[in-house]
């Protein structure tokens, strides 16, 4: 494959000092913008939310809609380089910035992965294992889904969904068409069932350069559709590693991605990954590469758009685990945290979000261990001494 002028092996590094803008600033803004002052850069966020995670710790906030192209556009003459911590954001936007600044990943790459029908679409003309799907926008196009992939299947909106919003499992053409009609019209996508063993992801970045780097497979375990615990390496799923880069690979070169993204799978009963997702940016999962590895994520986000020299992702523990902490742990009351910071097998990030409400992401905890399942036993029971009851 020819690299486009994106992946441009003599482009000049954007070194420390420089400020680095971020379009979004939720918790995986501020992730990185740790990860960039601790390299020696300044962090610009931009976001409609005044009280933002990131807004803690970036040198500079500006508060906006990502709809006024005007004000994105004077936010991108202020730094040397954007980056994403959030997808939904218009493409008109990233093109407004990419007037004064480049934007990694590009808009290209945001268009297609924000997108449910185009991402599909895109992995299906690139011979990309992903899962059976088909357009279901009219009721035409919902029956003639229904008849190529049979039920049970998922219904989902083909944008702005996370964390299991938008979308339904759909057991019978009734239950199609009832869910259907309550999407009221907005763009949707069936996908066929998938009898899966597990959810596993793939990190992967790519700097300017074109010098790539991987890491996972990861095995993600979810409830009511959100992110709950991730572990690595679990021994099953480590062994697909190959497959998983090869594939996570041909994702970044297809849509020539500069920056870190990760690619979500689906492992089938019969050893078989199938992308189920990509996200162009830092993923939950990846939250144990903070403690787990010689460079995490975020850090690798900020040496890949700055075109740096990529990290090492290699684990400097046998075995680690990630558990959300959501806000149903405060349900009972302010959880028991000198519980966990007792145990130097612990590590407790919190996001600084205002309020805890049942479902929303406040944090997390990492466990470190000698094997993926003491991570994971450990992880699980350091959550639940939290609670208060």
């Amino acid at each position: 494959m020819t690299a486009s002028p994106a992946t441009n092996r003599d482009a000049a590094p954007i070194l420390p000092g420089a400020m680095l803008g971020v379009l979004g600033s939720g918790q995986l803004g501020k992730m990185f913008a740790m990860a960039a002052a601790r390299l020696g850069y300044r962090v610009h966020v931009y976001a409609p939310e005044h009280d933002a995670p990131a807004a803690d710790v970036a040198y500079r906030q500006t508060i906006g809609s990502f709809d006024d192209e005007a004000a994105v556009a004077e936010f991108a003459r202020s730094v040397d380089v954007v980056t994403l911590e959030f997808e939904n954001i218009s493409a008109a936007a990233t093109e407004a910035a990419a007037r004064f600044a480049p934007v990694r990943p590009g808009g290209r790459v945001l268009h297609t992965t924000q997108q449910r029908l185009r991402e599909k679409g895109f992995l299906k003309a690139a011979g990309i294992p992903c899962t059976p799907f088909a357009e279901a926008t009219t009721k035409e196009q919902l029956a003639a889904a229904l008849a190529e992939l049979g039920t049970p299947a998922v219904l989902k909106t083909a944008a702005w969904g996370y964390d299991g919003k938008g979308q339904s499992i759909v057991r019978s053409v009734a239950e199609a068409e009832a869910a259907h009609a309550a999407l009221g019209g907005a763009p949707a996508i069936l996908e066929g069932w998938v009898d899966f063993e597990c959810e596993v992801s793939m990190l992967a970045a790519r700097n300017v350069q074109g010098e790539e780097a991987f890491f996972g497979p990861i095995a993600n375990d979810h409830a009511h559709h959100i992110l709950d615990v991730s572990v690595y390496p679990r021994p099953e799923v480590a062994k697909l590693f190959d497959d998983a880069r090869e594939i996570a690979r041909a994702v970044v070169r297809e849509l020539d991605v500069v920056g870190l993204l990760c690619v979500e799978f689906f492992l089938t009963r019969d050893g078989k990954l199938l992308v189920n997702e990509i996200a162009p940016r830092p993923h939950n999962s990846g939250h144990l590469t903070i403690d787990a590895c010689a460079c995490s994520q975020f850090e690798q986000q900020v040496r890949a758009v700055c075109g740096l020299p990529l990290g090492s992702f290699e684990t400097l523990v046998p075995a680690a685990a990630m558990a959300n902490l959501l806000g149903d742990v405060w349900q009972g009351g302010e959880p028991r945290w000198t519980r966990v910071l007792a145990d130097p097998r612990l590590r407790l990030h919190l996001y600084g979000k205002a309020e805890a409400r049942p479902g929303r992401k406040m944090g997390h905890l990492t466990a470190l261990a000698g094997t993926a399942e003491e991570a994971a036993t450990l992880v699980r029971a350091a959550r639940e001494s939290l609670i208060v009851r």
